[in-house]
């Protein structure tokens, strides 16, 4: 039997977390495109596909590609959390082993209910390496390749 779920759309609060994103990176890093929705082919994660909240890619990185792109030119997957009954298990479970086991460098959470922000880095054997969280507030560093700084203050605001 097939079964259809239905996921909420994502409210004000989560629209702006990611126009702030945007900005940051576009200011920060003017090389680079922050794409929203975007599906990536993950290969052992959800039946191979996933529709990441935002992907950072080199400008012109995502030209030819179709609705799934392959990973190899994204430097961070971003997951915003929303308020679904599976944001635990996808975003904070599911989503880091599929992006690393895609090989994709950096996955950022901004996790609204814990109120901070994850950073995982250094993917190796379907896992990232290295995982580190700071409450919205602090100043947050994405490790190479994407190399950027944000002062995540203004987060406090967006948190609900």
């Amino acid at each position: 039997m097939l079964k259809v779920k239905v996921k909420p759309v994502p409210d004000g609060n989560h629209s702006e977390i990611y126009m702030w994103l945007l900005e940051r990176c576009m200011s920060l890093r003017p090389d680079l495109r922050l794409h929203p929705e975007r599906g990536l082919k993950t290969e052992t994660y959800r039946r191979g596909r996933a529709r990441a909240d935002a992907v950072l890619v080199p400008k012109g990185g995502l030209i030819g590609h179709g609705e799934w792109s392959d990973p190899e030119t994204v430097l961070m997957a971003v997951e915003i959390t929303s308020y679904d009954s599976d944001t635990n298990q996808c975003d904070r479970v599911d989503q880091p082993e599929g992006y690393a086991a895609a090989g994709i460098p950096v996955y950022l959470l901004v996790d609204r209910d814990d109120c901070s922000v994850v950073v995982f880095d250094q993917p190796e054997g379907g896992r990232y390496r290295h995982a580190e969280k700071l409450p919205f507030g602090a100043t947050v560093t994405l490790p190479a390749p994407v190399n950027i700084t944000l002062d995540t203050e203004l987060l406090k605001e967006l948190a609900d």
